[in-house]
């Protein structure tokens, strides 16, 4: 008896939420060991298909990053990188394509059917979604040709509206391309940042692999996007955390109500953020 108590509890705490978000949008970069262990994939399958379900509109922006590495040392070629960016030329975009778009893609999108949700796949190139262009590495003021890695230019989410509209929830691959029909490898950080703002979301959350931004030693629950160069400047916030806390500022900046940056290693992180009186990892906030 008491253990229903406790779940009746949870669903009481969790209402108010619910008709705070319902018919919103809330984008979501899914990621790292959340979606390379088998039982957090289904767990976070079955968050996105009650999300739905409730009424909130998620939409699902995944990277891909460790996929895409073991199949060009299964087809024995080397990746280079700078300042974090997968160098990518012409052959290696074709696999980083095939990995995303006809592998992941498919299979978050299986994963939320099982769920009981109702999924559709796309990547950036579908109704052009979105336009890229070539991203350069500049280091000491010089520019850096890294070969097919780019950048959002601009978002048309008509195609993500009707999906919503429709009752399914989109699953977006970060590859784009400019005007010229060139295909880009583009950060699924960056991606879901401008997703988000052209949706102007409710929410961001980006899922990572850490409790979410430290300062101190200690976690940081709230986190004011002014004070955040300030932190970067002072060493608290460093390395791979700072495009990520970045593209929270940004989207922030173009009209998205809070960014989150939560622990996808975490059973259910999403749901905990968005229906809990505590929520979870950091949120960025004007």
């Amino acid at each position: 008896m008491q253990k229903s108590i406790e779940k009746v509890n949870t669903l009481i705490e969790s209402l108010p939420y619910i008709r705070q978000f319902s018919g919103k949008t809330v984008v979501i970069k899914y990621g790292g060991h959340a979606m390379v262990d088998q039982n957090l994939a289904l767990s976070f399958a079955k968050d996105m298909a009650l999300l739905k379900l409730v009424g909130i509109n998620p939409v699902v922006v995944h990277g891909g990053g460790p996929q895409i590495e073991n199949l060009l040392t299964k087809l024995d070629i080397k990746s280079e990188f700078v300042a974090g960016l997968r160098v990518t030329d012409s052959s290696t975009m074709e696999i980083v394509e095939m990995v995303l778009v006809g592998k992941v893609n498919k299979e978050i999108v299986n994963n939320i059917h099982l769920a009981g949700g109702r999924a559709v796949g796309i990547s950036g190139k579908d109704a052009a979604l979105i336009k890229a262009k070539k991203l350069y590495h500049e280091e000491k003021g010089e520019k850096k040709d890294i070969g097919l890695v780019g950048e959002v230019e601009s978002v048309n989410a008509d195609i993500i509206s009707l999906l919503e509209k429709d009752k399914f929830i989109p699953v977006i691959a970060p590859i784009g391309a400019d005007d010229h029909g060139n295909t880009y490898n583009i950060n699924a950080d960056t991606v879901a940042g401008k997703v988000a703002e052209a949706l102007k979301a409710e929410k961001l959350i980006l899922l990572t692999d850490v409790p979410g931004v430290l300062v101190g030693g200690n976690l940081a629950s709230t986190l004011f996007i002014n004070d955040v160069d300030s932190l970067i400047q002072k060493g608290e916030i460093k390395g791979g955390m700072i495009p990520k806390v970045n593209c929270c500022v940004e989207a922030i900046k173009g009209g998205v109500g809070k960014a989150h940056i939560i622990d996808g290693r975490v059973e259910h992180a999403v749901l905990l953020e968005i229906f809990t009186d505590g929520g979870v990892g950091t949120q960025f906030l004007k």
